[in-house]
Order: structure tokens, then C-alpha cells, then sequence
């Protein structure tokens, strides 16, 4: 990705506005959709069923789930260069504004943008990133996902 020419722990207020750019696709397939409606119990038919939701379904086949689609936010962060090298570690911290726009089809890919909104010093070494970020199917450009992502880096 997109990663400034300097950027590490000691000078992440400096690069507040800065666009990571774009990550690589992630396709979202039925077993993908499978796998994660096994984890969480969530077997509704419109993401599981592949012929009712052909059938039935306003979109024309199954859909992930919105918080799959959401999980994949956690790995496109560390793809998009936003944690320094310097960094000892990151965590996830929470997500803010987030909005669920347009449903991501069984077999699309997606992909990730990041700005780094604001750089908060939480003590310790930590330091607190916001940023704005969009999911986007990646055939369309149709946003799936926007809200904040918020990460602890730890210096």
C-alpha cells in the first residue's frame, strides 16, 4: 500500500490525512459465508441458501453477512501499511459511524481504503489511530461498508 516515507511511531501526527490507498481484492465466497454463519449461529437463508435466495431474494442469490464483511476490516489494516514496523503490536480498539450501504453477493470481491483521521496519545507508549474507512465491492465501486475504524498501536 501507500505507506509515507518516514512514517513510524514517533511521527504518526504527522501523517494525519494521509490516504493508504487501495488494498487487494478479498473475495467473499459461499464457503467463506458457510464458514462464518457455522462460527456465529447465524444461518439465516438469505446468506445460506443458495437456491432460495436465487429465488426468493431481492438480490438475486446469498449475500455475506454484514458483520463478515465488517470482520474483514481487522486484516485489510495491517495490509494497508497503517501499523508503523517500529510498532510493538496493534489491537483493535472499536469502530465508530459504521454503516452497512450496499449487500456484498456470494463470490464478490472486496476491497479496502483507509485516511488516517486522527492520532490521539492514550500514554504508554500507545497511541490511538482513527480512521476513515470504505469497503467497496470491487467490480462496481459500490461502497459496502463506511465508518471509522479505530486501532492501538503500541510503541
Amino acid at each position: 500500500m501507500k505507506t509515507p516515507k518516514g512514517y513510524s511511531t514517533a511521527t504518526l501526527g504527522d501523517h494525519v490525512g494521509h490516504d493508504f490507498g487501495t488494498t487487494d481484492p478479498i473475495t467473499v465466497g459461499q464457503d467463506m459465508i458457510d464458514g462464518f454463519a457455522d462460527i456465529t449461529g447465524d444461518h439465516q437463508w438469505i446468506h445460506i441458501d443458495v437456491e432460495r435466495a436465487k429465488k426468493e431474494s431481492p438480490f438475486g442469490g446469498p449475500i455475506a453477512h454484514g458483520f463478515l464483511t465488517l470482520s474483514l476490516l481487522a486484516a485489510a489494516v495491517g495490509d494497508a501499511g497503517i501499523v508503523p514496523t517500529d510498532a510493538k503490536g496493534v489491537v483493535n480498539y472499536g469502530i465508530d459511524k459504521v454503516r452497512f450501504l450496499n449487500p456484498v453477493p456470494a463470490g464478490a470481491a472486496v476491497v479496502s481504503n483507509f485516511r488516517l483521521t486522527s492520532v490521539e496519545d492514550k500514554g504508554k507508549g500507545r497511541q490511538l489511530l482513527r480512521l476513515a474507512a470504505e469497503t467497496r465491492l470491487d467490480d462496481t465501486g459500490e461502497p459496502a461498508i463506511v465508518g471509522e475504524v479505530l486501532a492501538l498501536v503500541i510503541g
